[in-house]
Order: structure tokens, then C-alpha cells, then sequence
């Protein structure tokens, strides 16, 4: 069974345009949700505090975990068998993540990201992202979505 390896690097073009998203989402959403609650008008204010800090929340995990790669559950590292059913993620943290059952590939349309989802040895299941700015030749980014594709 042969294998296909890669290494990730933090992706700075995604951290810029990710930051022009996601500052402008929360401090919309923070401003208005102040606006509305001195306007008496406390449950819309209620709910756009809510999301202002669920955008902020995830903006900033997404941020440090898959751009950054800062945090211990980053991804550093992948090897892929050629027929698509076994995935071997190296975290920061220096540990191993098998995927090894129901080894799933999802694109996003504009198919600047992939995500991947199985079941590791431990029975849960497991999902990571990866941007195609943190592969360092779009010919590997390329490879791994050919692998899943044909698989």
C-alpha cells in the first residue's frame, strides 16, 4: 500500500483574508447589538451579542488552529494511502490521529479548502480542514484532492 506525504505550513494570505471577514462581522455585529439594547430593545440585542461572540469564537479558532496552526489540534502534517481509506494527521502536539474507518473528503466550492472526516481508532470521530495556502506548491494541494476524487 503506498503512501502519499505532506507537510503544512501556516497559511498568511488566508489569516489577512480571514481578518477582513471576520472584524468587520463581529464589530458590526457587537455595535448593533449595543445600538438596539440602549434603543430598548433587549431580545434583538440578546441575539446579536450571541452571534457577535460565536463569530468571534470561531473566527478566532479558525484563525489560530487552521491558518497559524498554533494551537496543540493543529494539523501539521498528513499521509494519505493512494486509494483514499487511511489518513494519518500529525498534530502540534506531536501526536497521531488515524483516520481508519469511514474516511470521508468534502471541497468547498471555490475549492480553496478541503475538509476530512473518519473515525479514528478510538471510535470518534474526527474532523480537520485544510486551506490550499498551507500546502507550500498547489501541485500537492492538487494531489491530495486527485487521491479522494479518484478514490
Amino acid at each position: 500500500m503506498s503512501k502519499k506525504a505532506f507537510t503544512l505550513h501556516q497559511d498568511k494570505q488566508g489569516l489577512i483574508w480571514d481578518l477582513m471577514l471576520y472584524i468587520p462581522t463581529v464589530a458590526a455585529l457587537l455595535g448593533l447589538s449595543a445600538s438596539f439594547w440602549f434603543q430598548n430593545n433587549p431580545y434583538l440585542s440578546y441575539l446579536l451579542l450571541f452571534l457577535g461572540s460565536f463569530f468571534a469564537i470561531a473566527g478566532t479558532n479558525r484563525i489560530l488552529k487552521t491558518r497559524l496552526m498554533i494551537l496543540p489540534k493543529s494539523p501539521i502534517a498528513l499521509e494519505v494511502n493512494l486509494d483514499g481509506k487511511w489518513v494519518n494527521i500529525k498534530l502540534r502536539s506531536g501526536q497521531s490521529i488515524e483516520l481508519i474507518k469511514q474516511v470521508k473528503f468534502f471541497r468547498d466550492l471555490s475549492g480553496k479548502s478541503v475538509g476530512l472526516s473518519g473515525i479514528d481508532g478510538t471510535g470518534r470521530l474526527q474532523q480537520f480542514v485544510f486551506h490550499k495556502g498551507q500546502f507550500i506548491l498547489e501541485k500537492e494541494y492538487d494531489a491530495l484532492t486527485k487521491v479522494f476524487i479518484k478514490a
